[in-house]
């Protein structure tokens, strides 16, 4: 019984999302479709307590460009706010994750993508750090980026699988938290799609993305999807 329930469920969100679509124009449905076979949770980015949301923003604008689509977001100290004027509108591709609801939300947060399977590696400058050319990508990566002027909390440097440090050749030590993250997620999605590593979306994460930015790129898709419904109840089993 369950299964036959699930069986329509799946069938008629299928009809919803191609009910959905066809209100969009045909360069926006090729561009869901083609974008979509880019998308990878294989990487995903931390960014704890940033306090300039331009460069947090920034680094939302650089995840979506690469194909990225999680970005965690950690609040201990500083709540994020988004800048419209940076990100460029490439919020609404992504899935923003925040953390900001118990004391240590750098703990939570770590333990949460541990748990989904991350190795956590936190950018860092210290001498046992791996550089980011040799970074191991074989299981899936959670990169965390702390602020300019204090980096990481030591919490994250604790409970971090992994520290990685962008090679440079200059007399300034760090960079820009935008610039690093961008660095990176050039450097490392590269890599990914040269591997044999399957680091696509599965079908239904596909399926419930494909919906999301169906619903994103429509004027009303509360009502359309309000049509549809009263159109296509659910049948009682």
């Amino acid at each position: 019984m369950e299964e036959c329930r699930q069986q329509m469920n799946n069938s008629l969100s299928q009809e919803l999302l191609a009910y959905l679509l066809s209100f969009a124009t045909e360069n926006k449905q090729e561009l869901i479709v083609s974008r979509m076979l880019e998308r990878t949770r294989h990487i995903t980015v931390v960014l704890e307590d940033i306090y300039q949301p331009q460069n947090a923003s920034a680094v939302l604008r650089t995840a979506d460009c690469f194909g990225v689509q999680d970005v965690h977001v950690i609040e201990n100290t500083n709540e994020y706010e988004i800048n419209p004027r940076v990100v460029h509108g490439a919020a609404k591709w992504l899935n923003l994750h925040r953390y900001n609801a118990v004391h240590d939300n750098t703990t939570d947060c770590i333990q949460k993508l541990k748990a989904k399977g991350y190795s956590i590696v936190a950018t860092s400058p210290h001498a046992n750090s791996v550089s980011l050319h040799q970074l191991p990508l074989n299981k899936p990566v959670a990169l965390m980026f702390g602020t300019e002027k204090l980096g990481l909390s030591s919490t994250a440097l604790e409970q971090a699988d992994e520290l990685m440090y962008i090679p440079m050749f200059g007399f300034t030590e760090s960079l820009n938290i935008s610039v690093s993250a961008a660095i990176c997620l050039q450097h490392l999605t590269h890599r990914l799609r040269q591997t044999g590593i399957d680091w696509h979306l599965s079908e239904e994460e596909k399926h419930e993305l494909s919906l999301d930015w169906a619903r994103n790129v429509l004027k009303d898709p509360e009502g359309l999807e309000k049509r549809f419904w009263e159109e296509n109840p659910p049948k009682p089993l």
